[in-house]
Parts: C-alpha cells; structure tokens; sequence
C-alpha cells in the first residue's frame, strides 16, 4: 500500500472529566503538530481506531468530523481519512458552500426519481417546518452550580435550532421536592458540566442515559487581556458565587498567569463594590454582573468580562443528540399511532 495508516500513540484517559472524542481530537491535533502525523498520512478508520481505543465507533467519528470541519484532515470517498496536505487546505469549502453541494446532490437524485423541481421545492420546505416544530417541543434541562454561568447558558445555548433550555441550579436538584420532579420528568435530554457529571449521574440513576456532559473553555479573549494585566497589577472580581470565582481562579492559574493580586467580590452592595473597585487596575467580571460594574468602576479600571463557553465539538456533539432523540421519539411515537390504528379497524 503507498500510503498505509500508522498506528497511533494516543494516550487517553478514562477516568478524567474530559470526554473521550475531545482527547481524541487533541491527541491526534498533538501529533501532527509535533510532525508525528504528516500531511498526507492516511489515518485508521473510525472503526480500527475505536477498536484500538476501546471506545464505540460513534467517539472516534465525532473526533474525526471535528477535525474535518477544523480544516486539519480530509475524507477522500473510497479512499479513507487523511491529514490534510498544503494544497487541499486552499481547497477547503466553507460549510455554505459544503450544504450548496448536499443540495445539489440531493436535487439531482429527486430529479432522477422524476420529482420536478416545483415538487422538490415544496417537500423540502414542508420536511423543514416539521423539523422545525418537532425540534421547538424539544426540552433541555441545563444543571449548573452558581447562578451567573446557569442564566448565561441556558440563554445562549440554543443550538440553532430554537430547542427550550430550562435552567436548573445543582442545590436545587440536591434538594429534591416536586417542582423538580416535573422539571426532570419533563426533559428529553439533561445537560451538566463535567465538573458535575457524575454526581448529576447520581442523583438521577434512572436517567443515566439522557445526560450529557460538556466541557467548558474560557473565551480565548478573556484570558489573553488578563496575562497582558502587568505584574503586581491589583484586580477584582466580580461575580455572584464564590464557586465561579473559584473556577475563574483555576482557569487563569492553568494559563500560567500569576503575579496578579485578585480580590474576590460577592456583595451586591453598591457602596461595597465600588469601594473595592478603588484603586485597582482592572475588574475581572461574569457576564451577569458586567453592566453593574461598568456603571461603578472608575475610568481608569479596565474591565475584563470572563465568559465559559462549551467548545465547539460539544455543540456539535449536543446538535447530533437532539435531533437523533426527537427523531427516535417522532418514530415511536408514529408507532403508537399506527398499532391504535389497527386495533381499531379489527374493532
């Protein structure tokens, strides 16, 4: 073979929080940074890597289409996964431009299939709509342990597709009782951090398998504006729990920022926030505090928002799930249907 797939020297690691199909992902970004993966190598396929792995084929596809739409390996139909050489780079669509072609393709087999155009037109908006509605029925529930990061979330992860996100915070599924019940009883998938994954696993045994974990990145922007923060420099920060003060410390001490004298602030006094804002360079604050401490900080202190967003191959991972449990339950449902049907004719 002129081209054989190599075996791969991944290290993974399977009782830490990070999942399985992102420490794939980054071993193989890794080696081909260190030269280990050259361009043009073909890759095992998803099956003999998961194989390899001990994982199910589903992890290493996730991995591997991650890596696809990030430009660093390329699927050649027939031939296999490769990393992607210099030349194919240029050639790389953007994903308009990939959908431009999925619609193409699926037109001229309508057409093949002796669907006209004006046919094809109206099914596909129809099928969208459906989509559309069955995904808008669709209920997340979002667990979380401090409030600021629980309302940022459940506001920005929508996942394009219109999906209800329920905020739930973690003291309160702790506690139990009956609003919480018919929260839980309500969703179709729960979502938690992995900080929280198994103790959410926990408490909802019998839902094992309707929650997800998603792991959580700094905003790059954030952490670069506070490693440009001089050495010594005074810093507050702002937020409402002390659990997100502390992630926020931990996320800036693996930067490798230290130096920095930083004051923790809870109060939601005025007087006390802006008399800690006294005198310090720069405010390090969570979303939902960011319009108070503009209107109380001073001119001279720059004020940094701190925001954890999910990394992409979790969304994209959360999108693959919600479609495939509203389909799963769109057929089940059907299925209900059409046995009552029947029934009902023998009847």
């Amino acid at each position: 073979m002129r081209n054989p797939a190599i075996d791969l020297p991944l290290e993974i690691e399977r009782r830490g929080g990070l999942p399985i199909y992102i420490q794939v992902k980054r071993e193989l970004e890794k080696l081909v940074a260190s030269g280990q993966l050259k361009k043009g190598q073909r890759l095992p396929t998803e099956r003999a890597l998961a194989q390899k792995l001990g994982v199910s084929r589903n992890t290493v596809s996730l991995a591997y289409r991650q890596l696809e739409a990030e430009g660093l390996i390329t699927s050649r139909q027939g031939k296999g996964t490769f990393v992607t050489e210099a030349d194919d780079i240029v050639r790389i669509e953007n994903r308009r431009e990939r959908l431009k072609r999925i619609i193409d393709s699926s037109i001229e087999e309508a057409i093949a299939l002796g669907i006209s155009l004006d046919e094809y037109l109206e099914m596909a908006a129809k099928r969208a709509s459906e989509k559309k509605e069955m995904l808008a029925r669709l209920r997340v529930v979002f667990v979380e342990c401090n409030r600021e990061q629980l309302d940022y979330f459940s506001k920005e992860l929508q996942l394009d597709t219109g999906v209800s996100v329920v905020p739930l915070m973690i003291d309160d599924l702790r506690a139990g009782g009956e609003q919480v019940a018919e929260i839980i009883a309500g969703a179709d998938l729960i979502v938690t951090t992995f900080f929280h994954l198994d103790e959410v696993k926990s408490l909802l045994s019998a839902r094992s398998e309707d929650i997800v974990g998603i792991a959580l990145d700094p905003v790059l922007e954030s952490i670069v504006r506070i490693a440009r923060l001089p050495k010594g420099a005074k810093v507050a920060l702002v937020c409402i729990s002390e659990a997100f003060a502390e992630r926020v410390l931990k996320s800036v001490e693996n930067a490798g920022i230290d130096g920095l004298e930083i004051t923790v602030v809870t109060s939601r006094d005025p007087d006390e926030v802006r008399a800690s804002l006294r005198g310090k360079r720069a405010c390090i604050v969570s979303p939902g505090r960011l319009k108070e401490v503009q209107a109380l900080a001073g001119r001279g202190t720059e004020i940094i928002e701190f925001i954890y967003k999910p990394d992409a191959g979790s969304v994209n991972f959360l999108r693959s799930l919600v479609l495939e449990r509203k389909n799963r339950h769109m057929t089940e449902v059907g299925i209900v249907g059409s046995r009552s049907t029947s029934l009902g004719r023998q009847d």
